[in-house]
């Protein structure tokens, strides 16, 4: 197992993501490729041009079901360093969006995901049945969702990730991935269980071809705290957008196990962010006055 040095402590590194653009979401983007940012916004101290970016579609990824579960918390019995993750959906001209489901699933520590056979790098574990790390909140008035995990592990042939859905209606459904800073993964990987193990990550986020597509406004904003991580993500959608079929596009067909896009699972109505943290609109687009 590869080392760390002793003076990289997860402070230190935080510390030192914190100031790289990446890491705080303040990378370069071309005018032509990101939304205007609205005057509130610029008046609330928001200084990243990634902010109102109508974020590209990928790759749903093989794993996708809609368990039905309306709840923040989609942890279950997993362990693993606890990561709060925020997501504010707004379009493209920096409008929260409020009432958008948003559906959320990743593999744990070890790189397994719920529901499914053949699970991990061995392909040698059956999660069918299973529910963990996946879960659906909607957006309240600051278009705001907010779950409670854990860090998500990896596997062979992807560096790390968070799959989402955003569903507007039947036919605008955006679908794409967040991804984290290498340093922090690896640093993670390489010293915290359960993410430690005898083999290496073959995938960063240089080599992955999905990372790529999705572009430097995926990767959340990350801080830490006191027992874990808070990962933030503005995601732009654009509402005249149709959904296309099929598993490349953005979940128009439903999962592989034929779940349906639409309208969002049981009585939704009124969930907001739930949980600890006292994130607020205002800490991102504050909401506009209609």
């Amino acid at each position: 197992m590869r080392q760390t040095s002793p003076n990289l402590s997860r402070r230190n590194l935080l510390r030192a993501l914190a100031a790289s653009p990446v890491a705080a979401g303040a990378a370069t983007f071309p005018l032509a490729a990101r939304a205007e940012a609205s005057s509130a916004a610029t008046a609330a101290g928001l200084i990243t041009p990634n902010v109102c970016l109508v974020m590209p579609e990928v790759t749903e990824g093989p794993y996708y079901i809609d368990p039905n579960l309306v709840r923040a918390d989609i942890t279950e019995d997993r362990t693993g360093i606890p990561l709060v993750l925020q997501m504010q959906v707004v379009n493209s001209d920096c409008t929260p969006i409020e009432g958008a489901r948003v559906d959320v699933w990743h593999c744990d520590a070890e790189g397994n995901y719920s529901g499914y056979a053949n699970q991990g790098s061995e392909a040698t574990l059956d999660t069918t049945g299973q529910t963990f790390l996946r879960g659906t909140q909607m957006t309240e008035a600051g278009g705001l969702v907010q779950f409670q995990t854990i860090y998500p592990g990896w596997y062979r042939g992807r560096t790390t990730h968070i799959h989402y859905k955003v569903f507007l209606d039947e036919v605008t459904v955006l679908t794409s991935q967040i991804f984290f800073p290498d340093a922090l993964s690896q640093y993670l990987y390489d010293n915290i269980a359960p993410y430690t193990r005898e083999s290496t990550r073959d995938t960063i986020n240089a080599s992955d071809g999905i990372a790529h597509q999705a572009g430097d406004g995926a990767y959340a904003a990350l801080r830490e705290q006191s027992e874990g991580y808070v990962a933030q993500l503005v995601v732009g959608v654009n509402p005249d957008a149709v959904s296309e079929a099929g598993n490349g596009g953005p979940g128009g067909a439903g999962g592989p196990n034929g779940a349906p896009p639409g309208p969002p699972p049981g009585d939704a109505g009124g969930m907001g962010p739930s949980g600890s943290g006292d994130w607020t609109p205002d800490d991102l687009v504050p909401e506009k006055d209609s």
